[in-house]
């Protein structure tokens, strides 16, 4: 039996009872891709959804075999995003948000030619050429209260470990995700972070960032244990669990 053969991007949708929203993206995810040159496919793994997320990407399924569904016990984002990326057959591995607050054309600003010789490139709302539109003031507050939280205890340097919108090679992906750990919204960080003990080359790309009000994020009860993640991986740094 031979390999499945590489294609340049593969498109990793995490999704937890995304019935609602998740047509929408799909449809404008493939308007995209289908205008470009790329060899593609598009993985939406669902994390373990009770309403019928998988079967609304098996209706895209049957006219779109690029298209597929994969199914994984329910374990929380990070859980998701890692079983996405490590099945990938792409050159280039994007993570991609279910509601698709970044406009899908945007990608190009992660791939070659606009990025070169680069394992990581991660979406900022931080910056120059950067624009969040219409985020509610105490949300922004907040989440820069927690990036400096993070600046301060593991990634100085880093604008926006958040934004869910990251590319990562594939050799990056074989450096980094059969590490890391954290299942829930802060893998990111600890990606991050392995990626930078690899030696691993990282570039931020600022992007257009739409605000959207179905966000699975509570901010008080996510917001406490994605702080009381931020110091499990910062023990585990220090104890070195993610040298070499």
């Amino acid at each position: 039996m031979t390999a499945e053969r590489a294609l340049f991007l593969s498109i990793v949708i995490p999704a937890f009872n995304e019935e609602g929203r998740l047509a929408a993206t799909l449809r404008e995810v493939l308007g995209y891709l289908r205008t470009t040159a790329w060899e593609w496919e598009v993985r939406v793994v669902d994390d373990g959804s009770s309403d019928g997320t998988a079967e609304v990407v098996s209706s895209f399924h049957r006219d779109e075999p690029r298209v597929m569904v994969q199914a994984e016990p329910h374990r929380g984002k990070g859980g998701a995003v890692k079983a996405g990326l490590l099945a990938a057959r792409g050159d280039y591995r994007f993570i991609c948000d279910a509601d698709l607050s970044m406009p899908i054309a945007e990608i190009a600003r992660f791939l070659p030619p606009r990025v070169i010789d680069v394992d990581v490139a991660i979406g900022t709302r931080e910056g120059g050429g950067a624009r969040r539109i219409g985020e509610p003031l105490r949300r922004h507050l907040v989440g820069r209260v927690f990036n400096g939280l993070v600046k301060l205890l593991l990634l100085p340097g880093i604008n926006d470990t958040q934004c869910g919108f990251k590319m990562f090679t594939a050799r990056a992906v074989a450096d980094i995700f059969p590490h890391v750990t954290v299942h829930g919204w802060t893998f990111d960080i600890e990606a991050l972070y392995i990626a930078r003990q690899h030696g691993l080359r990282l570039v931020e790309v600022p992007i257009d960032w739409h605000y959207r009000e179905r966000s699975q994020v509570k901010m008080l009860r996510d917001g406490l244990a994605m702080f009381a993640d931020l110091l499990r991986i910062r023990r585990r740094a220090k104890r070195g669990a993610y040298v070499g």
